[in-house]
């Protein structure tokens, strides 16, 4: 059975998704895999609100839609997830906050944000720490990672798994960046760039030399637009899902930070669900994080290209320049790594050497 989708959308928000639709084709993303299992017993109906931040063409989206599947057939129907995409309900923020107070069922944040509820999430945000998406995944699916998310419980939210943002890129409309120094300006004024709500984030930034300024995403594109804010930092899918080409003519593969989403519900509406539906959420959670992290790799490149197709002028940085960002944000590590754990970083580090030699 087919879940029915309720995307109640504003006036304003389904204009934009309108146009995001006719600017965006998609690529040629794999289908998701067949729903296998046998049908949960009746425990009672369920509907499940669940907001993101993306839009509906973007893998955070379309691997919801596929949690919500596996939920709606193995139930007959008795399980029902309606998605509300683009930030309708709030930012990540806000809807953690809405997680806590049991007035929303589900969300996917990224990682950066919920460093407020478990601060060991904040190694993830340290810039260069995860140099292949080979060694990311490892790391998610690993020890380390599922005591990140056991430590959520109390918080009033549950953490059911980690999956794919992605590796966050600059953008800006002010000029190409190939360096540190191109960040900082030297003869002109730092880059004014918008980040999450993260301190970690905001020490790489000023450590390169530009302004900083925390936003919430749903605001950002304005922001761009009227020049409140030179650029930003996000995978290549979201820049593009978003429309952000059309207010960005630069962007920089500096690959700089590896962001996890990860997908949440209310311990509330956990508590409410019998142990049955309990074990389901949390296998439909694992399986759909797997199909968003191999959407988000297929997304990844085509997105680049098709930034690229549409006027975005974009500077591949090779191993050197690459190098001289990293020696530039060694402070950052110097100042967060004792406060982060070094133990924790230790072992992360452990798992991407391991895999690097597999």
């Amino acid at each position: 059975m087919t879940a029915i989708w309720r995307s109640t959308l504003t006036l304003a928000g389904a204009a934009t998704l309108s146009l995001g639709i006719a600017q965006a084709q998609t690529p040629d993303l794999s289908d998701p895999p067949a729903i296998e299992g046998d049908t949960v017993a009746d425990h009672g109906s369920h509907t499940i609100r669940m907001g993101i931040g993306l839009a509906e063409s973007s893998p955070q989206y379309l691997s919801s839609q596929y949690f919500a599947d596996i939920l709606d057939q193995r139930t007959d129907g008795r399980l029902t997830v309606n998605i509300f995409p683009n930030s309708q309900l709030g930012d990540d923020v806000q809807m953690m906050e809405m997680l806590q107070t049991g007035t929303l069922d589900m969300t996917y944040p990224s990682t950066s944000p919920a460093t407020t509820y478990v601060p060991e999430l904040a190694a993830f945000d340290l810039p260069f720490l995860l140099p292949t998406r080979e060694a990311a995944v490892a790391v998610m699916q690993s020890d380390v990672a599922q005591s990140m998310l056991d430590a959520f419980d109390g918080t009033g939210i549950k953490a059911l798994a980690f999956s794919e943002n992605g590796y966050r890129q600059l953008s800006n409309s002010a000029r190409p960046v190939a360096s540190p120094e191109d960040v900082a300006g030297l003869d002109v004024s730092g880059l004014t760039i918008r980040t999450m709500e993260n301190p970690v984030h905001l020490a790489i930034w000023q450590t390169l030399g530009a302004n900083p300024t925390p936003m919430a995403f749903g605001e950002l594109f304005s922001a761009m637009e009227q020049g409140v804010v030179d650029g930003q930092e996000n995978p290549w899918s979201t820049i593009l899902t978003s429309n952000f080409h059309e207010v960005q003519d630069y962007g920089s593969e500096t690959r700089h930070v590896y962001t996890p989403f990860i997908l949440m519900m209310s311990e509330r509406t956990w508590d409410g669900l019998a142990p049955e539906y309990q074990a389901l959420v949390q296998e439909a959670a694992r399986q759909s994080a797997e199909y968003e992290i191999q959407l988000a790799t297929e997304y990844d490149d085509w997105s680049r290209e098709q930034l690229e197709e549409r006027g975005m002028q974009i500077t591949r940085l090779d191993d050197e320049q690459i190098a001289a960002f990293q020696e530039a944000v060694q402070p950052v590590y110097d100042e967060w790594a004792p406060r982060i754990g070094e133990d924790l970083i230790a072992e992360i580090q452990a798992i991407v050497e391991e895999t690097a030699n597999d």
